[in-house]
Parts: structure tokens; sequence; C-alpha cells
């Protein structure tokens, strides 16, 4: 077998000093953000001139506008949206709170009730010959890092919602210097929110293992299966996060874009549209809270499922540290890589132009992704034992240490794939987006049939990616290797989501110079950043699907192994029936949330149109319109409207497992993985090329594109007509359903030895 080459105080050493290092660079980060200063203050260096290839003097002061003026706005206008974002995310969060505290006592009582809440050793789940501690400590356990999972989730949430309020102004003021700098600005803040989130769930994983370590001494398997309620919290905040912040950001912005553009034909976040405000808030709490929650419970729920299966493998039942922590130790080398990564970005290359834009972004994800590959080899040679076993339904497998390290290389090339795949499918410099714009001539019936058909096409490649990187890793080292292979599609975490935090920043960024009435040459900066933005946006949904269809695979592992299950056989009917209720749920969760939003800018559309109808001089700009009542009615709709969504998801697990047990719960979770990542996809891909095609247009970039313009005419209309359509799609139901897939995994798993214990009561009275 051979032991590992790095001992296991450095792995209790690496571990947390790359935390560290990744929250100390995220406040470097943030500091030369904050450089950036929001007061009039004129820079004269004498020098300014010569660097990336823009000249150091202010368009507006070229201009003879006032410059503190538009400093002045701009400081206004971000105070209003930072104060918008705060307001419902503290609301919010009051309710999901109720919710954490009532599912940590749910979670204590299913769980303790196992062996009737004795205090007394009990045999082993996999091993009868030896004695672990009892239910009630891992019932205890349990909770304690459910509670510790959604804490983490949330701040991780809103930290990024606060650095992105944060940098929006200013990324629009370091527009008026050149796009280069208004591009830093903008993918440093990202970079904030993407090293903070990978640190602190790294290190707060890291601290609580060895916290439980404490009480659990040897029996690893008690340990570790208490640690997979920090997955469950992670992923339960994350739904809320989600779901409500995708109602919010969509109620608004349908409602901003039918009335302001289609019925009243002004501009994109012009100032007078009374919805403005509560869709710039809406990017934040979406795109960013959302967003960052989303993939920090992926990142927890990968580590969790690995741990799971290594504590019940050689690794754990021979004590070898090093090897069990792993998983961890490759999101710790994740960590440097994106830093050294972002530095590409920010500091060894510099954007001369808008065109430069997209393709740094995209070599943040090559170069990420390749220096990962070197970084996982190093660590599985230096991590890992030459030859191991791992568990595989009750039986141990023999794994050599290079076939772990294909398995987490798959995984992160499969998660290049699926996000080269997406980009060509959303982003407007290739011809199935042009083929979408070029659609809206004949009206918005052709071009929500292209887009629809580009959105299903778009799920083929990505499925087949999913498909091989599961049959590698299955292959090589059983459900480890599907844990280890969605680690390490998320190794990179802190780049990816550096990348999709820049989209809504440069979106806001936009909003404002526009609302700040700066010129158009400044807008149209801030516009190049924001297309690029939304197509990094698309590649970021399409890791977090890829990833969630691995994690939640690798979890349904784990659940079948600790329940006791050990074939899944599809041919009878307990299972079946389970399999095709599982196939049905996404659909069931997307009608949910589509109405959702639709009933949300319903409200919203009457009330921006009461506005425009009852307040004299609104249309003449001489009278301010009412933001604070459109930022309530997103709020309030949100808040309502999450609740059953969210209900669905967290219930189902329960319901089925209790009545119907643990054979029919495992065909429901394989029903809802099937179906649910093919809608997530095509509905994300769908909405993001309307979203461009509409872009497209107004860009009006190329000779087609210019052919098919103006803004206002009737073509624009038709591609405002299907961006609109498209909104719920990409930014509530698609991305919400990734979580709909972990979560009702990882709460399976959590709840298994209650299920298997007490569940099937329908089949036992019949």
């Amino acid at each position: 077998m051979g032991a590992a080459i790095l001992p296991d105080l450095g792995t209790e050493i690496l571990i947390p000093v790359c935390a560290v290092i990744g929250i100390a660079f995220a406040l470097f980060q943030w500091l030369l953000v904050s450089k950036v200063k929001l007061s009039a203050v004129r820079d004269a260096s004498p020098n300014a001139a010569a660097k990336n290839g823009y000249n150091d003097y202010l368009i507006e002061e070229e201009e003879g506008i006032n410059d503190h003026n538009v400093v002045v706005k701009c400081a206004e206008i971000q105070n209003a949206i930072s104060e918008g974002a705060t307001s419902f995310l503290f609301t919010e969060y009051k309710y999901v709170g109720i919710f954490m505290v009532a599912f940590a006592i749910l979670i204590f009582l299913f769980l303790g009730s196992v062996e009737g809440f004795s205090t007394s050793p009990q045999a082993c789940t996999y091993d009868k010959t030896k004695t672990c501690k009892p239910a009630l400590a891992t019932a205890i356990f349990s909770t304690i890092s459910f509670l510790l999972g959604g804490v983490t989730s949330l701040v991780s949430g809103f930290l990024g919602m606060k650095i992105a309020t944060y940098a929006n102004a200013r990324t629009t003021l370091e527009a008026r210097k050149g796009v280069g700098k208004a591009f830093i600005t903008a993918f440093r803040s990202g970079a904030v929110m993407g090293f903070l989130l990978a640190a602190n769930g790294l290190l707060v994983l890291y601290i609580a293992i060895n916290l439980f370590k404490i009480y659990y001494g040897d029996d690893w398997g008690g340990l570790f299966e208490a640690i997979t309620g920090y997955g469950l919290g992670g992923s339960s905040m994350a739904l809320f996060g989600r779901v409500g912040g995708g109602i919010y950001t969509k109620a608004a912005d349908v409602g901003a874009d039918l009335v302001g553009k289609v019925e009243r034909n002004i501009p994109e976040d012009d100032p007078r549209n009374p919805a403005v405000i509560a869709d710039n808030v809406g990017d934040n709490v979406g795109d960013i809270a959302g967003m960052g929650s989303d993939l920090f419970g992926s990142y927890a729920e990968s580590s969790c499922a690995a741990l799971v299966v290594a504590s019940i493998s050689s690794f754990g039942l021979n004590h070898e540290l090093t090897a069990m922590l792993y998983p961890l130790i490759v999101s710790s080398v994740g960590i440097l890589v994106c830093l050294l990564t972002t530095l590409f970005a920010t500091d060894f290359f510099e954007i001369k132009a808008v065109k430069e834009i997209e393709p740094a972004l995209k070599k943040q994800l090559v170069i990420s992704t390749v220096l990962m590959t070197i970084g996982v080899a190093v660590v599985s040679f230096v991590a890992l034992p030459t030859s191991f076993t791992i568990f595989n339904f009750g039986v141990q497998k023999d794994v050599k240490s290079w076939q772990l390290f294909l398995c987490v290389a798959v995984g992160l090339w499969a998660g290049l794939i699926i996000g080269f795949v997406t980009e060509y499918y959303t982003s407007n410099a290739y011809s199935p987006v042009q083929d979408v714009a070029d659609s809206c001539r004949t009206g918005a019936a052709t071009n929500v049939i292209f887009g629809l058909a580009l959105g299903y096409k778009s799920v083929i490649i990505p499925i087949f990616a999913i498909a091989i990187s599961i049959f590698v890793s299955f292959t090589f080292a059983a459900m480890y290797g599907i844990a280890v292979a969605a680690l390490g599609m998320l190794s990179t975490i802190a780049t990816g989501l550096a990348i999709d935090a820049y989209g809504p920043i440069s979106d806001n960024a936009g909003g404002i110079a526009e609302m700040a009435g700066m010129s158009h040459r400044i807008r149209e900066r801030t516009d190049a950043l924001d297309a690029a933005g939304n197509t990094t946006a698309a590649i970021g949904k399409g890791f977090a699907i890829g990833s969630a269809a691995l994690v939640s695979l690798a979890l349904f592992g784990a659940f079948v192994s600790r329940a006791s299950i050990t074939t899944v056989d599809v041919l009878t009917p307990k299972v079946f029936i389970g399999l095709i209720v599982g196939a049905m749920l996404p659909y069931w969760f997307s009608a949910m949330t589509m109405k959702s939003v639709g009933s949300a800018a319903l409200k919203m559309v009457e009330e921006v149109r009461r506005q425009f109808n009852t307040i004299p001089g609104l249309m003449e700009g001489t009278a301010k319109p009412d933001y604070a009542t459109c930022v309530k009615i997103s709020t309030d709709a949100s808040i309502k409207e999450m609740i059953p969504p969210g209900a669905l998801v967290m219930l189902t697990p329960l319901v089925v497992g209790i009545l119907f047990g643990v054979e029919t719960l495992s065909g429901v979770l394989a029903g809802s993985l099937v179906s649910g990542v093919q809608i997530a996809i095509s509905a994300s891909n769908t909405g993001g090329a309307w979203d461009n095609a509409k872009k497209y247009i107004e860009a009006g970039a190329s000779e087609h594109a210019r052919t098919l313009g103006p803004k206002g005419s009737d073509c624009h209309k038709a591609a405002v007509i299907g961006d609109t359509i498209g909104d719920p799609l990409k930014d509530t139901s698609g991305p919400s359903l990734n979580i709909l897939i972990k979560l009702m995994a990882v709460e399976s798993l959590v709840f298994a030895p209650f299920f298997a214990t007490h569940g099937g009561l329908l089949f036992k009275i019949f």
C-alpha cells in the first residue's frame, strides 16, 4: 500500500495556510478597489497618459460637464442600490433564519430517534463487529454542522453582495479613464468574492472536522457522517437565496423592460423608469448573493460526499489523515492556482481595447484549468499512498493514486468543455445567437421558436461531457471517483466566481452611468464590459449545473451506502414509481418559480405604468419617479413566493423517505437528477441566447446587426420580448434547478439512518 509522502503535520499546516492566503488575497484586492474614490478628486499625475492605451484625462471634463456633480450622482445611486440590496437580504435572512432553526430541530429529532435517543455506543454501520459513538451524537453533531454550513452560506452571499455594491460605481468612474481600468476594477471586485468564499468554505469545514475529532476520536465513519450536515446547511440556504433573489431580480427586470423599452421607448436603465433601482438591486441579490451561496453549497457537498466515502475506505479504516483529507488539499491548491491565474488578468497583461475583454476572461478559465491539472498531479503524488482501497457498495475496490488523479482531471476538463460549449451557444460572436437575432425579422414568435431550439440543442455536448466523466471516474474509483471529479470541476471556484461576479458588477456600472447622465462613450464602454459579463455568467451557470450533476450522483452513492441498499433495481415497482415522480419534480419546481416571476412582474408592470400615467413631468425628466415602491414590490413578492418552491424541495425527501422508504427515495433522486440537469442547461442557455441576441441588435457592431436595428425598431422589440421571456429561465428556474438536484440528495444522505430504520410506513402497513 505505502504511505503518503506528505506527513500528517504537513497537511494540518497546508490547508489552513492556503485558506488564510486566500482571505488575505481577497482583502488585498478589496484594498486596491477601495483606492478608487467616490469623491471628485482630479488625477494630476503628469505621466498618466501612456498606460493601457488610453489617455487618463476625463471625458466629462473634456465635454464640459461638471465632474463633481457626476461623482456625487454616482455615489447617490450606488448608495440607493446598496441600501436596497442590504434591506432585502436582511428581510430574506430573517425568514431563512426561522427555517434554519426549525430544520435544525427536525434533524436532531429524526436522527436522535434512530436508536431511541440512546446514549450508549452502537454497532458501526459498516462493520458490525466494532462499536461506534451513539446515534444521539450523530444527531447533535449533524445539527451543529448544518447550522455551520447554513451560516457560512449566508455570510458568503452577503459578503459577495457587499463588495459588488461597493464596486459598481467605482467601475463606472474608472470607465472615464478607459475600458482597461474599468475592467480591472470590476474583475478585482469579483475576485474578492471568489477568494473569500472559497477560503471561508475550506477553513470552516477544516475547523469543524478538527473540533468534531476531539469527541469522535478514532470513529471516523461517525465523524464524517456528522459532517454531511455542513453540505445540507450550505445548499438549503442557497436554495432560498437563489429562488428569492431570482424572483426579485427578474420581477424588476421584466417590469422595467416591458414598460420602459417596449411601451415608452426609453433606454435601458433610464432614470425616468421607476423600476430601474429595483432592477439594479436585483442583479446583486440574485446573480451575486444567490450564485455565491449556490457554488458554496456545491463545494461543501462535493467535499462531504468524498469524505463520507473515504471514511469507510482504507483511508478512514487505517486512519491515514493526509489521504483522508485529499479533497480539502485539492481545494487548498485550487486557491493558490486561482491566485496566480487572477494575476494574469490584473497584473501580467493589460486590456487595451474592448475586443480584448472576452478573451481575457476566457483565458482565466484555460489558465486555471491547465495550472490546476499540474497542481492535482503533484497533490495526488504526495498526498496519496501509491495504492489503496475505496468502498464500492459493500466491497473494497483496489485503486492506484494515478487513477484518482485522472478522476479529478476528467472533472476539471469536463467543466472547461461545458464552459466553452455554453459560451458558443450564448455569445453573440457565434452563429447560434446571430441566427436567433436574425429570426427577429419576422417577429417575436420566430425568435421564441429559434431560442427554444437553441437551448435544447445546447444540452447535447455538456451531457456527453458529464457522462464521460461519470464513466471514467466510476470505473477508476467508484463513487469516490465521482465525488472527486465534482471537486475537480469546482477546484477553480475562486476564478469561476470572480468571472461570474464580474458580470453583474459591470451591468450595474452601466446602469449607474446611464442614471448619472454620463456621456454615451462611457455607456459604450460599460456595455462592452457587460456583454462580456453576460457570456461569462452563462459559463458560470454551466459550471454550476455540471458540477451539480456530479455532486448529486456522488451524494446519491453515499446515500445508497449509508442506507444499506445493495442494488437499486429499476424494474421493481417501488423504485420505478420513484423514478418517474422524481423526473417530474424539476417541471413542478420550474412551474412554481416561473409563475412567481410572472405574477411579481405583473404587479411591477402595473406600478410602473401607474407612475408614468399619474406623475406629471416624469417622461420629460422634470419629476422624479417613486423608486421605493418598486423596490418594495420586488421584496414582498420574492419573500412570499420563495416559500412554496423551497418547501417542495425540502419536504419531498422527508415525505418519500418516511412513507415509501429508501428504495423509492433512491428512484426519486435518480429521476430528478436525470431530468433536472437537462432542463437546467436548456433553460439557462435559451435565456442567455435571447439576452445576447437583443444586445447584438442594440450594439449594431456588424453589418448584419445594423440591418436588424436600431433600438426601437420592430426587430429590436421582438428581441426584447424574447429577452423578457428568457429572464426567468436563465436567472430563476435554470440556476435554481441545480440546487434542487443537489439538495434532495444531500438531505436524503443526512436522514438516511432514520429512513432506513423507520421509513416506508405505507409499505409496512399494506
